[in-house]
């Protein structure tokens, strides 16, 4: 049994790192930090198995810094002394905000390395001497390649959410990068699961591991309540837009990327702000929508699987499948963004007449017995699990370009105009005079507003603007398609 009351202090912890964890409010271990840290400060490799939420980065990264401040070795050009290697940038950052402050308060430096943004800023900061690396695979490969990076100096090697970069594919360039470090290190692994290869990196690079599992893979099912919404294919987006609706924040997957950032728009042209989390997002994007949803300028984030893993966001209330995953493993992923740090939270599937047999067949497979029920929009059902629904929130305009020559006045006013849900209001806005060029109307939202900005001749829009003002009942969709 691990003790309860234990202080960070009682385990080993060093008082200035103590220090900057009682600043940020931090004052009780987790339980994988409690169960950890003893074997980790003492220099053991250590097998950590335990679910996102559970503590992990914190459980890893002040034994990390401790030890590199005892030890008598110094920072030199492009050898890092220690590495941290993650499956994803988003997750590289969230690691990076954790090491960073206990770093500094020891005088240490860290940085972190991933793809999808310029290589040079990683490059002069590895030039400059790093403490603590924190990479992922592909570019940390990349920059070794190019003779920017040596791992021959790095005494501490940890392998976060391996599981993961098994999924992904990463574990050959794992275990080349692996093969770089000294084999006298010490070496931490922590994961959620030993499957897809995991087993083999531990056997092949940790030395008589003490292996500690305090964490179940996901979320404790007793903690998360599972829904299965069985719904009309015509009734889908209606509520799919209810669930989505509530005070507290909502997780929403979907299968593609494209599906993903179309949902997003629906939901913010309906008034309910949204982000999107995916692939095809540059780096900037992927943090500044990350960025929202953390600290509540966002209540709502429609990500696909590849993010899943990514998102550490607490208080999520609701994750709703919007689009059943494939597999079951992918589905406790999904869900377990709610009923983190042993809070409560509401899992939603959304099934159509077609789906039903999948999902009851991936439900099973995943080990829960959800409550099925068909629901229509409005149904009571929906608002008992969503609450009190959110303030409609205006969607906030395209961009105004730079006033050049006619035209302009017709550009202000479509967009005053706009900004209503789905095909609300569209007579009203037909009948200013850029409403070609709107930025409201659904999932098509976003592509009229750039196909604004990129129109023809304003004798063109004028005329498009006046065709539409005969159709009020039409698409603004098609209006602005019309007028690329």
């Amino acid at each position: 049994m691990l003790p309860t009351d234990t202080t960070f202090a009682a385990l080993g912890v060093p008082a200035q790192l103590v220090d900057v964890l009682t600043a940020s409010g931090i004052t009780a271990p987790f339980p994988i930090q409690v169960a950890t840290l003893p074997d980790t400060l003492a220099g053991r490799d250590v097998l950590g198995r335990g679910r996102t939420g559970s503590g992990k980065t914190l459980a890893f990264s002040l034994p990390l810094v401790a030890r590199l401040a005892a030890s008598t070795s110094r920072r030199q050009p492009k050898r890092p002394r220690s590495l941290i290697l993650v499956p994803t940038r988003e997750l590289a950052n969230q690691v990076a905000a954790v090491v960073e402050p206990l770093a500094s308060a020891l005088g240490m430096r860290s940085t972190v390395v991933f793809g999808g943004v310029g290589q040079n800023p990683q490059v002069q900061a590895l030039q400059g001497g790093i403490d603590v690396l924190i990479a992922c695979p592909g570019r940390l490969e990349d920059l070794i390649g190019q003779g920017h990076c040596d791992l021959g100096a790095v005494e501490i090697t940890i392998l976060d959410e391996a599981d993961h970069m098994a999924d992904l594919g990463f574990l050959p360039g794992v275990k080349r990068l692996m093969d770089r470090t000294p084999k006298a290190g010490q070496r931490l692994l922590f994961s959620a699961t030993l499957d897809n290869g995991v087993d083999v990196l531990v056997k092949r690079y940790l030395d008589r591991p003490t292996t500690h599992s305090v964490d179940p893979a996901v979320a404790p099912v007793s903690t998360m309540t599972h829904h299965v919404f069985s719904v009309s294919a015509a009734d889908k987006p209606a509520v799919v837009q209810q669930l989505a609706s509530g005070l507290g924040r909502s997780v929403l997957f979907m299968r593609t990327k494209h599906q993903a950032k179309k949902l997003a728009k629906q939901l913010t042209a309906a008034g309910i702000p949204a982000v999107d989390l995916h692939g095809n997002l540059s780096q900037n994007a992927r943090e500044r929508n990350l960025e929202a949803f953390s600290n509540g300028s966002t209540r709502v984030l429609v990500a696909t699987d590849i993010a899943a893993r990514g998102i550490h966001v607490d208080d999520v209330a609701i994750v709703v499948h919007v689009d059943p995953p494939s597999e079951h493993k992918a589905y406790l992923h999904r869900s377990g963004r709610t009923a983190r740090a042993g809070a409560g939270g509401t899992v939603v599937t959304i099934a159509t007449p077609d789906q039903n047999g999948e999902v009851r067949m991936l439900t099973r497979q995943a080990g829960i017995n959800p409550t099925t029920t068909a629901v229509q929009p409005g149904a009571p059902q929906i608002a008992a699990l969503v609450g009190e629904p959110a303030p409609w929130v205006q969607p906030a305009p395209v961009a105004e370009p730079q006033p050049q020559g006619n035209g302009g006045g017709r550009r202000g006013g479509s967009r005053s105009g706009g900004g209503g849900a789905g095909g609300g209001g569209g007579a009203a806005r037909s009948a200013a005079g850029g409403s070609a060029r709107t930025s409201s109307g659904g999932a098509g939202g976003g592509r009229s507003g750039r196909s604004g900005q990129s129109a023809g001749p304003a004798r063109t829009r004028a005329e498009l603007a006046a065709r539409a003002g005969q159709q009020p009942g039409g698409s603004p969709r098609g209006r602005s398609r019309g007028g690329r």
